[in-house]
């Protein structure tokens, strides 16, 4: 508990890095002095609280969404980016443009979990026809699966000329954000908690469908709970700020690799990590090119890359 709560002080120490860090004068000195009449207390209120706090939330939700595509699928190198369910929440907003361009956010984000729910229940689906399954299949499977929802989507994104606009969804990039546009992140916090008072079962669902009934539990209800946390929390990340790769595959296994596979003692890990690792990401893409920036969604792309490549081989070295 200790360790935990050292981590969560870490997570925080970051989050008043991240008010801190802009182009625009914002400090303790200008915050106290009350100076550019009250300029530093309203960039800090209406954009810096509110991007810090929506980093937190998107990088809690996909580590955790992560976490449970993982257990469900029985493979440790899936997540939402490398399922397809990224993409079909980015054909969802595809739809949204053509068709209902005017609806509220809530409406888009809906609709996105509309379509991310069925690229993922599909992604499962083909997995449950591959009769021997490698380790390293399952996520290329994925990978090709989001390929081709990312073509189609791309085709017609060109036909209507609206390009420009779907890559706005395409990389996450929190330098938009402000107060008023980020609320519905809140939706990824109440499912991270619902995901951890459902840690047990989903553990037991990713035993497999027979063992689950032996011991009393639907498997279809523990599937069809996850395939709904997992799309409604990507949805309402790529909806706010974009699609951030490959964080939901790092975490999890970084943490198992530390803490083991105990589901429920590790799911608070996983969210904290999450969120410490998209700001320290955020942190980097604001300072490496400053006073210009980097998207958070490439910076977590590169690093996530990198360990995605790592934690392959590191299987591969084991197996061989």
């Amino acid at each position: 508990m200790t360790r935990l709560f050292l981590a969560a002080a870490f997570v925080l120490a970051l989050a008043v890095v991240s008010l801190f860090i802009g182009v625009s004068n914002v400090s303790l000195a200008t915050l106290m002095s009350g100076s550019e009449d009250g300029r530093a207390l309203m960039i800090l209120l209406v954009s810096r609280i509110p991007r810090t706090l929506a980093l937190i939330l998107s990088g809690m939700g996909l580590a955790i969404a992560g976490m449970i595509m993982q257990m469900l699928a029985r493979n440790r190198f899936v997540e939402p980016s490398t399922a397809g369910t990224t993409e079909s929440a980015g054909l969802g907003m595809l739809v949204v443009l053509l068709f209902f361009p005017n609806i509220p956010l809530i409406g888009k984000m809906l609709i996105a979990s509309v379509f991310a729910l069925a690229g993922t229940a599909l992604f499962l689906r083909i997995l449950r026809e591959i009769p021997l399954r490698s380790v390293l299949l399952v996520p290329l499977v994925g990978i090709m699966l989001g390929g081709i929802i990312s073509s189609i989507t791309t085709f017609f994104a060109y036909r209507f000329e609206l390009l420009q606009s779907l890559g706005n969804w395409q990389s996450g990039d929190f330098s938009t954000v402000l107060s008023g546009r980020y609320e519905l992140l809140w939706i990824a916090a109440a499912l991270t908690l619902i995901a951890w008072l459902a840690a047990d079962r989903f553990t037991v669902a990713g035993m497999g469908e027979d063992f689950t009934t032996n011991l009393g539990l639907n498997h279809r209800n523990v599937m069809t709970l996850g395939l709904v946390i997992i799309s409604l929390i990507s949805a309402t990340v790529v909806v706010t700020v974009g699609a951030i790769p490959f964080l939901g595959l790092i975490v999890p296994n970084l943490v198992s690799m530390m803490m083991g596979d105990n589901l429920r003692r590790s799911v608070p890990w996983i969210a904290l990590f999450g969120a410490g690792f998209v700001l320290a990401c955020d942190i980097v893409g604001r300072l490496v090119r400053y006073p210009y920036e980097i998207p958070v969604g490439v910076v977590v792309g590169i690093v996530g890359a990198v360990l995605f490549l790592y934690l392959l081989l590191r299987r591969e070295a084991r197996l061989g």
